[in-house]
C-alpha cells in the first residue's frame, strides 16, 4: 500500500515586516484531512499558497513524502489538485478545452485522456456544456470547472480554498461528495469558516493561533 505524507515545518510567513503566521507545525497523513480557519485577511489563502508552492514561507519548509521518500517539487505539482478563487480561466475556449489545456500541462507527458475529462465534467455537472465557451458560463459554472481541474490525474493531496464560493446546492453537494472520497483515498485540506466544511476534517488549524 503507497504511503504518503504532507509536513509542515515551523512554517512562518511575513509581508513588509508584518507577521502573517508563525510557529506552523502539522502531519496530514494518507486518509486524514484538514481545515484552515481565520478571519477573512488573517492568511488562509497564504498558508494555501504555500503547501502548494505557488509562493515561499519566509522561514520553514513544506515537505511530501511517498513511501518515505522526500518528493521533488515538480513530482508534488502532479500529485496535487488545487481548487481556488486565483485560478484564472480562459475565457475564449470551451470548458473541454480548457481541461484539455491544463490536463497536458500538468501531465509530465504532455498528453491526457479525453474520455477521462469528459467524466470530470460529468461529474460536475457540466458535460451538456463542455463545448460552450467560458465567457458564457456563471460564476457558479466557472467555480464547478474549477473543481473540475483540481481533480486531473487522481490527486494524492486535493486542496480547496473557499469551495462553496458562488455553488447552488447541486454544487455543494458535489463538493461534498468529492471531499468525502478524497478522504477515503488521499489528503484533504479545506480553507473556509463554513460549519459544514468544518466538520468534514479531522485536523482544524486556526491561522489566529499562530500569530506572534
Amino acid at each position: 500500500m503507497t504511503s504518503f505524507s504532507v509536513i509542515s515545518e515551523d512554517l512562518s510567513k511575513k509581508y513588509s515586516g508584518k507577521t502573517i503566521f508563525a510557529g506552523l507545525n502539522f502531519r496530514l497523513n494518507k486518509g486524514e484531512s484538514a481545515v484552515i480557519t481565520g478571519r477573512n485577511g488573517s492568511g488562509k489563502s497564504t498558508l494555501m499558497k504555500i503547501i502548494s508552492g505557488l509562493i515561499s514561507p519566509s522561514t520553514g519548509k513544506m515537505k511530501f513524502i511517498k513511501n518515505e521518500v522526500e518528493l521533488e517539487k515538480d513530482f508534488i505539482k502532479t500529485n496535487m489538485g488545487f481548487v481556488s478563487p486565483y485560478l484564472n480561466l480562459y475565457d475564449e475556449l470551451t470548458a473541454l478545452e480548457n481541461l484539455r489545456l491544463f490536463s497536458a500541462l500538468k501531465s509530465r507527458s504532455g498528453n491526457y485522456d479525453d474520455e477521462k475529462l469528459k467524466s470530470y465534467l460529468q461529474l460536475v455537472g457540466l458535460y451538456d456544456r463542455r463545448n460552450d465557451e467560458i465567457k458564457a458560463y456563471s460564476s457558479g459554472m466557472k467555480q464547478k470547472l474549477k473543481i473540475s481541474f483540481s481533480l486531473l490525474h487522481e490527486p494524492a493531496l486535493l486542496m480547496m480554498d473557499e469551495p462553496r464560493s458562488n455553488l447552488d446546492r447541486d454544487g455543494i453537494s458535489i463538493i461534498e461528495n468529492i471531499a468525502m472520497k478524497q478522504k477515503e483515498n488521499g489528503i484533504l485540506i479545506i480553507a473556509t469558516n463554513d460549519e459544514d466544511d468544518l466538520k468534514l476534517c479531522d485536523l482544524k488549524i486556526n491561522i489566529e493561533d499562530h500569530k506572534k
